[in-house]
């Protein structure tokens, strides 16, 4: 298991949270936008920090690309997919640029003029077209839940079972669920479970805690236990921070590290 802090605790631009992350003892730091890097740059920041910027989401630089590919239309709409194809393509040169792992794919939010399960499907065929691609370039999409009781009302993928049902049907090893812990905590509850019976499909996960979406120890997940149940499955990719912190960074380095290098490859 590999831990990856979260770029927002620290630094004042993408390339000084990578110089932070690597002095505080991580050896990922997740940034997910890449727009406007300087590639070479940043390839140089992390090499010689030793760190993996460990996921990105799917962006473009084409702004008729980006508002398809946002949450207010997204993919759940047939006529955004060449839009998708297109900033997936982008995406993975940012990705193969930068040595990134990972990159998120999310549905946008649910449509109400056609039925759920039709949109479940233009949603596997658009990450079918995307997965060809990440097979090619030895990458990972991981698709996201998440929650729609407290942060993105409307969301159209909410449940593990959905998100598993999804990536079975898109069928490639490139295309993965991102579990976010924080996110199922609150929509279905049964963390540890959800992710033991699901763990060959989940190829990336978030933390955070919840209420709060802080760091682990301000809320109510057990997050010793949820660790010892993903070690257990043998689970051997990325786990990154995406959260909040509420003490000091000395403090919140201190305290993550008691709780993750027990765990740590």
């Amino acid at each position: 298991m590999k831990f990856s802090a979260s770029g927002g605790w620290w630094g004042k631009d993408w390339y000084d949270k990578v110089r932070l992350g690597a002095r505080y003892g991580f050896p990922g730091v997740e940034q997910l936008g890449w727009l406007g890097l300087d590639f070479d740059l940043a390839k140089k920041t992390l090499e010689e920090n030793e760190v993996t910027s460990t996921a990105i989401v799917i962006q473009s630089v084409n702004k008729d690309n980006m508002a398809l590919t946002a949450w207010s239309h997204g993919m759940v709409w047939e006529d955004s997919r060449p839009a998708f194809i297109e900033s997936f393509r982008e995406s993975v040169a940012a990705a193969k640029a930068m040595g990134v792992p990972n990159i998120i794919a999310t549905t946008g939010n649910e449509r109400s003029d056609v039925s759920r399960e039709a949109q479940f499907e233009i949603c596997v065929e658009t990450l079918k077209e995307m997965s060809k691609i990440a097979e090619d370039n030895d990458l990972m999409i991981v698709v996201e839940p998440l929650n729609i009781l407290v942060n993105h009302m409307g969301y159209y993928l909410v449940t593990t079972e959905e998100a598993v049902r999804m990536v079975k049907a898109v069928g490639s090893p490139k295309c993965k669920i991102l579990f976010d812990i924080y996110h199922q905590q609150i929509s279905e509850g049964n963390v540890i479970r959800n992710i033991k019976n699901n763990i060959d499909l989940i190829g990336h996960f978030h933390i955070a805690d919840n209420p709060g979406r802080c760091q682990p120890g301000t809320g109510e997940l057990n997050y010793t236990n949820i660790f010892k149940a993903i070690q257990e499955t043998g689970y051997d990719r990325w786990l990154a921070f995406e959260c909040g912190r509420t003490v000091d960074v000395g403090d919140l380095v201190r305290d993550m590290h008691v709780l993750i290098d027990p765990f740590s490859k």
